[in-house]
């Protein structure tokens, strides 16, 4: 009988959902920027703030998403990350109200 623990595909399934949760939030601030930098200072003003998240979130996810380890952030990752997630709706949703969608 073994007393050790087998975490089998865990590891990375959780990396590998890391990885796919920053290329999501990557994929959405490039059409976000996109969009955005149409709209005039109002536009910059919101692509500056999609890239602010986005770098935000790369720190957060980085260190899971490639296995380095875990984020510096005393196990509050998960809450920023969804912040970060809905800031980002936020700021599409002021896209399409602006008009600038």
């Amino acid at each position: 009988m073994s007393t050790g623990r087998d975490p089998g595909l865990q590891p990375e399934r959780t990396r590998l959902a890391w990885r796919r949760t920053l290329l999501t939030v990557t994929v959405v601030s490039v059409l976000a920027v996109r969009l955005a930098a149409t709209g005039g200072p109002t536009g910059a003003l919101i692509a500056g703030g999609t890239v602010l998240v986005w770098g935000t979130l790369l720190v957060l996810c980085w260190p899971r998403g490639t296995g380095t380890g875990p984020a510096r952030t005393g196990g509050r990752t998960l809450p920023l990350v969804t912040v970060g997630t809905v800031v980002l709706a936020l700021l599409g949703v002021l896209l399409v109200l602006r008009g600038l969608g």
